[in-house]
């Protein structure tokens, strides 16, 4: 769309009266607004995922076919539009989602996953070399898009990106041989795992938008705080949220060895949960469900919430820097209910 016709349909979306609306109706509204760039978004997904040597596009293309919310790309899309949209913010979109479907692809193998977004996993049709190698090929997609349409610092942030990500899996799997809670080790992996590529996203859109330094910055520092409490909510609906719209059954990070948020908080307040842990992670249903009611009963849940909140809060004070603006304002409420949703 052009820059005068996307600037009234903004303004026309970003009514304040909507902005308490759930997360997917949101979802709903940009990606009816961003029609034009979303299908060019899923054209070159499916292209990029083709391209290259089967079966590792067979795994691309099934990862592809689960869908997804599309949110960084929407990120880059909504940073760009708070200055001026423009090709570049399109090319950077399909990256932002490359590297994410990337980055799932070699989750499922690390974690043994049997499922993805409500189907079942790559590896388990294809096998966990191909998987990887299926995310391989994604990233030298993202890489060559990257280096095409914004050579020099977007790029270099995102080989550093991609540095952070693997740093951030590599302290999780750390993790997971020994049971020593530690909120200080858990931000650390939220950060590099999930943040990092949100405030990649953020900065790139508004770079590729023509925007200044000082605005590119303040756009990174909402996309990082919009990912951790993106990832906080995700982690409190590991305990209380509904399998069918999660597309992943409760407790699933813990069977995976993760100590989350949630837990982390339950175990502070009720030490002598470790045993109903080691039990849940080796399988035993009953002691899931022991754990599950015990999380929220401790507060659990609803302190990951609250930090969820605090982080959106963070999030929005950053975004506040920025010149009035129609995608200003979606991007802030954007933020607040991917902030709330399942609460």
């Amino acid at each position: 769309m052009d820059a005068s016709a996307s600037a009234e349909q903004l303004r026309e979306v970003a009514l304040p009266e909507r902005v308490g609306e759930r997360a997917a109706s949101r979802l709903l509204e940009l990606r009816a607004l961003f029609g034009e760039e979303l299908a060019f978004v899923e054209r070159e997904l499916a292209a990029a995922s083709a391209d290259g040597k089967a079966p590792a596009t067979d795994a691309a293309r099934h990862l592809l076919s689960a869908g997804g919310k599309r949110v960084r790309p929407l990120c880059v899309l909504l940073s760009a539009a708070c200055f001026e949209p423009s090709a570049a913010a399109r090319e950077l979109a399909v990256v932002a989602e490359l590297v994410h479907l990337a980055t799932l692809l070699h989750d499922d193998v690390i974690d043994d996953s049997d499922l993805r977004r409500g189907a079942v996993a790559a590896r388990r049709v294809w096998g966990n070399a191909v998987s990887v190698l299926a995310g391989d090929l994604l990233l030298t997609h993202a890489l060559e898009r990257t280096a095409a349409a914004a050579p020099g610092k977007t790029m270099s942030e995102l080989v550093a990106t991609l540095r952070t990500l693997v740093d951030g899996e590599v302290v999780q799997l750390r993790g997971r041989t020994s049971l020593a809670p530690s909120e200080s080790v858990y931000f650390a992996i939220v950060d590099g795992k999930t943040a990092s590529l949100f405030s990649w996203a953020a900065r790139a859109g508004a770079r590729a938008g023509g925007a200044g330094e000082a605005h590119v910055a303040a756009l990174g520092e909402f996309g990082r705080g919009l990912g951790v409490a993106f990832q906080l909510v995700d982690d409190a609906l590991d305990y209380d949220g509904d399998p069918a719209r999660t597309g992943k059954r409760l407790l699933g990070d813990l069977r995976e060895g993760k100590l989350t948020l949630p837990l982390l908080v339950a175990m502070r307040a009720r030490p002598e949960l470790a045993r109903v842990v080691t039990a849940a992670r080796e399988g035993d249903d009953g002691a899931g469900a022991e754990l599950a009611t015990a999380v929220s009963a401790s507060g659990g849940v609803s302190e990951t919430r609250a930090r969820a909140a605090a982080h959106t809060a963070r999030a929005l004070e950053a975004l506040g820097t920025l010149p009035a603006s129609p995608a200003r304002d979606l991007l802030a409420a954007l933020a607040s209910e991917l902030g709330s949703r399942g609460a």
